[in-house]
C-alpha cells in the first residue's frame, strides 16, 4: 500500500486554526503517514509538530510556505525538508513577515472606506501569531460579522484584485524564496499553481524562472485544485521535469474542500518529491 503523504498544511502559527499537535492528531485519524507543516513565512510551530509526530508515529517533514511576488502576482513557494534553524532562511522569513503588518493596516483602511469598521482589531483577534496576520484572518472576522457566509465567499467579494478590500503587495522574489529554502537544505516547490491568475504563457515563464532559480517541484494534487487541474499540472511537471507534490493545504475543519490526508494519488508516471527521501 502506498504511503499517504500530505505535504502542505497550516497551524495556528500562521492562518490555521489547529495547534500543531491537534493537526497531527487529525492527520493520524485520517490515515496520513507523512505530514509536512508549512506555515506561512514562519517556522515557530515545527518543533512542537515534530514532537507530536514522534509521539503519534507519523513521519514529519519540516516545511514552510514563503510568500513571493512575480509579475505583480503573489506566488507561494513551499520548502520541504528544511533546517528550520538555518540563519539564512530565518533572516529571509523575518524580512517577509515585516511587511505583513503594513499590508494589514492598508486592508483595514480599504474596508473602512466602504463602511466596515474594526476589521484590523477583528482580524488580529483571529491571529494566534500576530506577526503572521493575513487575509484569512480578515476573512474569518468578516464571516463572524455576517458580511459573507464563509471564508471563500469573503475572498471572492472583498479580498481579491478588483474588490474593495484588496491591497497589492510586494513580497520577496521567487529567486529569493528558492535561495533561502535551498540554503536550509530544503526542496523548493511551487504551491497550488492553479490558484494563480496567470495566462498559459505567463505560467510557462514563471515556472521556467522558478526552475532556473533552483526550484525542483510543483504541487499537482492539492486541495486548491479542481480534479480536472490534476492532469493540467501533471503535464506541467512533465514539461519542466519537476518533481510532483501532493498536499491538502489544510487550514481548518469546514473551511477546505479537502480534509488533511484526503487526496487522490499522484499520477503514476510522475516522480514524486519524496522519491529520494530515506
Amino acid at each position: 500500500m502506498a504511503l499517504n503523504h500530505d505535504l502542505h498544511s497550516h497551524s495556528i502559527y500562521s492562518d490555521g486554526v489547529l495547534a500543531p499537535r491537534a493537526l497531527l492528531e487529525r492527520a493520524k485519524a485520517n490515515g496520513v503517514h507523512v505530514l509536512a507543516l508549512t506555515d506561512h513565512d514562519d517556522v515557530s510551530g515545527l518543533r512542537e509538530a515534530a514532537e507530536a509526530a514522534q509521539d503519534l508515529g507519523i513521519r514529519f517533514v519540516p516545511g514552510v510556505e514563503i510568500s513571493a511576488t512575480w509579475g505583480g502576482v503573489t506566488i507561494h513557494v513551499v520548502g520541504l525538508g528544511i533546517d528550520f534553524e538555518n540563519e539564512t532562511l530565518l533572516a529571509g522569513l523575518a524580512h517577509v513577515r515585516g511587511s505583513r503588518e503594513r499590508r494589514a493596516r492598508k486592508i483595514a483602511a480599504e474596508l473602512e472606506r466602504i463602511g466596515i469598521e474594526g476589521s484590523l482589531e477583528g482580524a488580529y483577534a483571529y491571529a494566534e501569531n500576530p506577526q503572521l496576520i493575513s487575509r484569512t484572518h480578515f476573512a474569518r472576522f468578516l464571516v463572524s460579522r455576517g458580511y459573507a457566509s464563509d471564508v471563500k465567499s469573503v475572498f471572492q467579494h472583498y479580498l481579491v484584485p478588483g474588490k474593495p478590500g484588496y491591497v497589492a503587495h510586494e513580497w520577496c522574489t521567487i529567486a529569493e524564496a528558492v535561495s533561502w529554502i535551498r540554503a536550509s537544505g530544503g526542496q523548493p516547490v511551487i504551491a497550488h499553481p492553479g490558484r494563480y491568475k496567470l495566462s498559459r504563457d505567463e505560467m510557462t515563464q514563471m515556472l521556467a524562472e522558478f526552475k532556473e532559480a533552483g526550484g525542483v517541484g510543483i504541487e499537482v494534487v492539492t486541495g486548491s485544485h479542481a480534479p480536472e487541474q490534476y492532469e493540467e499540472y501533471a503535464q506541467r511537471a512533465r514539461e519542466f521535469e519537476l518533481l510532483a507534490s501532493r498536499g491538502s493545504d489544510f487550514h481548518a475543519p469546514g473551511e477546505a474542500r479537502v480534509d488533511v490526508g484526503r487526496l487522490p494519488e499522484l499520477p503514476r508516471d510522475l516522480r514524486p518529491v519524496w522519491h529520494d527521501w530515506d
